[in-house]
């Protein structure tokens, strides 16, 4: 067992919409303006906050998930942020308490102290009765700060301020302010490549925060289990990664477990490249292929790089939006269509609303992966499913099917949740 020292914190709230992952980017930029070292991480599945929070601290920002990695997984990548960083801030999921596992699990699990930030455009003294509630709900963790946002006036900041009781350390009010909103659409906020003036906005927002926000909280001990590396099973596999603004679904922990276990990565755009990189395995996953339908569908050079890649045997991992990818046809479900892959029989159609959410375990031959599922799209197929996902919460699980050396489900794996089993998948040829 090793330790580590550093000031940390959970930034939460008592509901998601409450501008959450717009503070811990101006608290990473502010702190890093300061001259101090900030590593960033964002509780749950999520790719899109940490792509803005990642412009904000200026490094990756993986996922902290007690289901998907495990407890022992979350202390070692804290440990390790912990021998570097001056501040650690990991952005919390939906309200403090919502989900399971909630981020107060990860927060009590893990000795985090917890800095809220609340709405308070449309409260007075009901901001006190809230930060109460989430102070006291739980005795095993820490509510250590918190911040008013979205707040009109001093005098309104001063009603804030006035009805906390208890001892909560008040750092101040955050502006409403245009100029700093983050665009959204279907997924959530938009990716942050596509979002011109980020930067700016970014560090507009670090300049609105409060003085009291340049606080360091107690360093907090950050402990784990030496473990042994995974085993240099992939070494020498060439793995072909689609990343570009159709495909950037993308953990920070998959692409770093890859080259531990010494593969070769060799990214590529199927939107922009006319072909596969050299490669013995290929990667496709999830994003945005419904805004890329004509772009995807008339790069012709690629589809059938991919196609021969397929029908040679060679394996291909598609998950979400990479599925989609691989199947006959894409429809926007606003008059747009176009031809995809068509390795995986079926026809993907957008729905305007979610159709699947939630966490994911999936047992397969390899081994059982975890992960999670989220999309607004419906496939439509003749297929029979050969493997069926469990939800650990109740909810549906989603389908997974082989189609030759193609392996294809909506889910989003987390590859460190059994290193063993991504080693099989990438690894292993199977006849086309």
């Amino acid at each position: 067992m090793s330790e580590a020292y550093c000031p940390a914190l959970l930034v939460s709230a008592p509901a998601s919409g409450q501008g959450k992952t717009l503070l811990t980017a101006a608290l990473a930029r502010r702190h890093r303006d300061l001259g101090r070292t900030v590593r960033v991480f964002k509780c749950g599945p999520d790719f899109l906050d940490p792509m803005i929070l990642e412009r904000a601290c200026g490094a990756p920002v993986p996922n902290l998930d007690l289901f998907m990695g495990g407890e022992a997984h979350c202390r070692a990548l804290l440990h390790e942020a912990a021998r570097e960083a001056d501040l650690i801030l990991v952005e919390g999921v939906m309200g403090l308490f919502d989900g399971d596992p909630s981020a107060a699990d990860l927060a009590a699990r893990l000795g985090l102290p917890v800095m809220a930030t609340i709405d308070g455009s449309a409260m007075a003294q009901s901001f006190g009765a809230l930060v109460h509630g989430l102070a006291t709900y739980r005795s095993d963790i820490r509510l250590a700060a918190v911040i008013g946002n979205r707040v009109g006036s001093e005098r309104h900041a001063a009603m804030l301020r006035d009805s906390l009781k208890g001892d909560v350390r008040w750092l101040g009010t955050m502006p409403r302010d245009a100029e700093i909103d983050l665009p959204e659409r279907h997924l959530g906020i938009v990716q942050a490549g596509e979002i011109a003036d980020l930067d700016a906005r970014i560090r507009r927002a670090a300049q609105l925060l409060p003085a009291d926000a340049d606080w360091l909280p107690e360093p907090v001990a950050l402990a784990h289990p030496e473990a042994p590396s995974p085993p240099a099973s992939l070494h020498g596999t060439r793995i072909a990664i689609a990343r570009d603004v159709a495909f950037a679904f993308l953990y920070p922990a998959n692409v770093a477990l890859l080259r531990r276990m010494g593969a070769e990565l060799r990214f590529f755009s199927p939107l922009c490249d006319s072909r596969l990189p050299d490669c013995d395995a290929l990667w496709l996953p999830g994003g945005y292929p419904e805004l890329h339908i004509a772009q995807l569908s008339e790069n012709r050079t690629m589809l059938e790089s991919i196609r021969d890649h397929h029908a040679t045997g060679k394996v291909i991992l598609a998950e979400c939006g990479g599925m989609i990818y691989c199947a006959d046809s894409l429809n926007d479900g606003c008059g747009t269509s176009g031809d995809m892959l068509g390795i995986l029989p079926g026809h993907v159609v957008m729905q305007r609303r979610l159709a699947a959410l939630g966490l994911q375990k999936m047992a397969m031959p390899e081994g059982t992966l975890r992960g999670h599922t989220f999309h607004y799209s419906r496939f439509d197929t003749s297929l029979t499913a050969d493997r069926i996902a469990t939800n650990p919460n109740g909810g549906a699980g989603e389908r997974l099917y082989y189609r030759g050396s193609l392996t294809a489900s909506y889910v989003h794996f987390y590859f460190p949740s059994n290193a063993g089993t991504i080693a099989g998948i990438f690894g292993t040829r199977v006849s086309g």
